[in-house]
């Protein structure tokens, strides 16, 4: 029931397009509650022009294909952008009226939306061409046929996620990107089925790609990685964490082709060497971020490297890098980094460490976390030195275990001496 708050001061003195626009401002709850104060105020908060923007994600148990299908009819075209990212009562259905009636959506996440299929990219091709940036992450009944799809339709399109997609092929790929040329972020996390005869599809169709991600494409080798970085040169982000079979010819090419480069991951990557680094290091001088972890062959000389070439490293991963010792540390501290944009250093598993490490990494004045589980040569005593240091660093450190108690309830518990410092 509305209240007759019609005839209220604020709207009688205020005009109907200030209120418009202070609405405009307002979260979805806010905007629903305004809606109920009075039948003005319904009007002007259910106006399609204050929901061009829509987060549904904190409602995502209570959300199902009819609630979509209304904000559909009530936003039409101003509607821009919509995350459903988690809501699983959403499928295909209200999907096409949604297509239907918002055809200038821009952005969409249907990250985990698993009801899904290729029907839904079917309806976007057909009715939102304006759409840039789409996320099916985790939608798992995506198959080639929504590639095709979005390459007929949706020619705009820059971001693409479809990690955990796991039906995707090469096919899929050579399609997409046939279309859609101007992609500049994509994610095949998880696509495990692609080979290296997709990658040298986008490398050859693709040369705006900023972005791209093939964690876990375990089937990826230096052929297909190469064609990337010679194809996109303005590559800034490449994870290519799990990807085992890679060796230092990819990161001869990244150094040689991609001089942009800000973020590499290349966690679990065992044959990548000091000599690979060497080369990235000395090209690549804007690296802000590296996870290198289980990358067992590399040595101090990488980190000798890093800390003269890249002077805008933030982050470091170097867990279980079991070669890396306090000298390559010292470096580092000492590096062009150091002072004012080192953030994060992970050194978990790293035998070799000792306080001698902490101390060298002192003068970090903008480090905030270092991670040292199971660094057995590290002592509390050390740790607390480095926070007179830095008193707001978090400091994270697991202690080995000491000889366990006797068991309980004849199971044996699990007795350390465990630090975690925040």
């Amino acid at each position: 029931m509305f209240s007759n708050n019609d005839e209220a001061a604020i709207n009688k003195k205020l005009p109907k397009e200030l209120l418009l626009r202070i609405f405009s401002f307002l979260d979805v709850v806010t905007l629903c509650r305004c809606a109920q104060v009075s039948r003005a105020w319904n009007v002007l908060a259910l106006d399609g022009s204050n929901w061009q923007r829509i987060d549904l994600f904190d409602f995502q148990r209570d959300i199902e294909g009819r609630v979509v299908e209304n904000i559909s009819k009530r936003c039409g075209g101003f509607l821009r952008k919509l995350s459903l990212r988690g809501c699983l009562g959403v499928g295909d259905n209200a999907l096409r009226t949604f297509a239907q009636n918002c055809r200038n959506i821009e952005v969409l996440n249907l990250n985990g939306c698993t009801k899904i299929t290729d029907a839904t990219c079917t309806s976007l091709s057909k009715f939102c061409s304006k759409l840039r940036h789409l996320d099916l992450a985790s939608c798992t009944s995506i198959t080639n046929l929504s590639l095709k799809a979005l390459s007929e339709g949706c020619p705009l399109l820059e971001q693409l996620i479809i990690s955990w997609c796991d039906q995707v092929t090469k096919d899929g790929i050579q399609a997409l990107v046939r279309g859609c040329g101007g992609l500049r972020a994509l994610s095949l996390k998880g696509c495990t089925q692609l080979e290296d005869e997709a990658l040298k599809f986008i490398g050859a169709h693709c040369p705006e790609l900023v972005t791209l991600n093939l964690q876990t494409c375990m089937q990826i080798t230096d052929d297909g990685l190469i064609t990337i970085c010679r194809g996109c040169h303005k590559l800034q982000s490449l994870c290519a964490s799990g990807c085992s079979n890679i060796t230092d010819a990819i990161l001869n090419a990244l150094g040689q082709n991609c001089p942009r480069l800000r973020i590499l991951e290349v966690a679990r990557c065992s044959q990548l060497t000091d000599v690979g680094f060497t080369t990235l290091a000395r090209n690549c001088h804007e690296l802000e971020k590296m996870d290198l972890e289980e990358c067992v062959q590399i040595t101090d000389s990488t980190l000798i490297q890093l800390s003269i070439h890249c002077p805008r490293l933030q982050v470091l991963s170097l867990s279980h890098c079991e070669l890396i010792t306090d000298d390559g540390i010292r470096h580092l501290g000492n590096g062009a980094c150091a002072h004012d944009r080192l953030e994060v250093i992970e050194l978990d598993n790293c035998p070799l460490i000792t306080d001698a490490s902490l101390e060298h990494l002192k003068s970090c004045h903008s480090l905030e976390r270092i991670e040292l589980y199971d660094c057995q040569q590290i002592t509390r005593a050390g740790i607390k030195r480095l926070r007179t240091h830095l008193p707001n660093i978090k400091v994270h450190a697991y202690f080995a275990p000491v000889t366990p108690p006797p068991s309980v309830g004849g199971s044996r518990q699990r007795f350390c001496r465990c630090c975690i410092i925040l």
